[in-house]
């Protein structure tokens, strides 16, 4: 199966339809590794040169500096040409000590300390400060972020939950209502936490990002089977399981947002075996198969340098035989009941 980049699903009930393929942002804000200002701009510049037009970013990446240098991209392209996300659940703000502040778990990133907060007012807050740091008055989506025991203790993510679905939601449909946003989604990283929330509020799209991969389907008959059912759209937002589907087996390895463990090292050795018989790309195998799920409707795959834009972009015309797939769940390397590309 080969997709176009252009070619454009609805998100739920709503009148957003994003492009199935975009542009996901954490990497501009040093996620790994420092990037200079002008290999960020060539990045961007390479994305919007293969065509992407949707971009996804947010308050945590990089502690501001996804969003600065997308913003002061993006505000010198016409503004019906381009759809941007962004998230709230986060407010930046002066750290009390600048001179001892670490930008931590950053590379690199702007100095600001964050401020979690899930009301009416945080929210509200968050979102005119996103319209601040992108220099654009107006964004097309809004994504609950990080509301999960990746970020909070179980009790935290109990508290939260009180503030948003209290206040924090009022503000969401507040800004939906108005048309200031066309859709409401949520994001996190924890299968439990996601299905709670999806339980607990009304929400347009779900960005789900390591729990739904090639290597992992451990959400397919709870999260995704939850959002199909309800016509929830879903963003899939690590579709490299942050690096490893990418950069194969080894050392240096990242899965998860950290070291990959030697049991996730052996599945994508196993991957890498049957890419290797059918002389499949892992990463173009890893792309097209997120993308045959009925409730997705959009990839967002990272990218820090323009090299890495074009072959994100390439993969999705790259040919993949039946048989390739065959073969994964032959030998219990993919769920049995997981779509894959026709």
């Amino acid at each position: 199966m080969t997709v176009s980049i252009s070619t454009r699903r609805r998100v739920g009930r709503t009148s957003l339809e994003l492009p199935i393929f975009g542009f996901g942002a954490a990497h501009l804000g040093e996620l790994y590794g420092k990037v200079d200002e002008a290999e960020s701009r060539a990045t961007l510049e390479a994305a919007w040169n293969s065509g992407v037009r949707f971009y996804d970013t947010a308050p945590w990446y990089g502690r501001g500096l996804s969003e600065h240098r997308l913003g002061g991209f993006l505000r010198q392209r016409p503004r019906d040409e381009f759809i941007v996300n962004t998230k709230v659940g986060r407010i930046l703000r002066r750290p009390d000590d600048p001179a001892t502040f670490s930008t931590a778990p950053w590379a690199g990133g702007l100095p600001f300390d964050v401020v979690f907060d899930y009301t009416y007012d945080g929210i509200m807050r968050a979102y005119e400060q996103v319209l601040q740091r992108l220099a654009l008055n107006t964004v097309d989506s809004l994504v609950i972020h990080d509301l999960d025991t990746m970020f909070h203790t179980p009790e935290a993510v109990t508290g939260f939950m009180k503030q948003l679905t209290g206040t924090g939601m009022k503000a969401l449909e507040e800004l939906k209502r108005h048309g200031h946003i066309k859709a409401i989604g949520v994001g996190n990283n924890v299968p439990g936490n996601l299905d709670e929330m999806l339980t607990e509020i009304d929400v347009d799209f779900a960005i789900v990002a390591v729990p739904y991969t090639l290597l992992d389907q451990s959400v397919l008959d709870t999260s995704m089977k939850r959002c199909l059912d309800r016509g929830i759209g879903v963003i899939i937002g690590a579709p490299f399981a942050s690096g490893i589907l990418v950069t194969g087996s080894g050392a240096g390895a990242m899965y998860a947002y950290g070291k990959a463990p030697p049991e996730v090292q052996a599945k994508v050795r196993g991957i890498e075996a049957v890419c290797t018989t059918h002389s499949v790309s892992m990463p173009a195998a890893a792309l097209q198969f997120v993308l045959a799920h009925p409730a997705v409707v959009s990839v967002i795959p990272g990218a820090a340098k323009p090299s890495e834009v074009r072959a994100n972009v390439a993969a999705l015309d790259a040919r993949i035989p039946g048989a390739f797939w065959a073969d994964l769940k032959s030998q219990g390397l993919l769920h049995p009941a997981a779509p894959v590309p026709a």
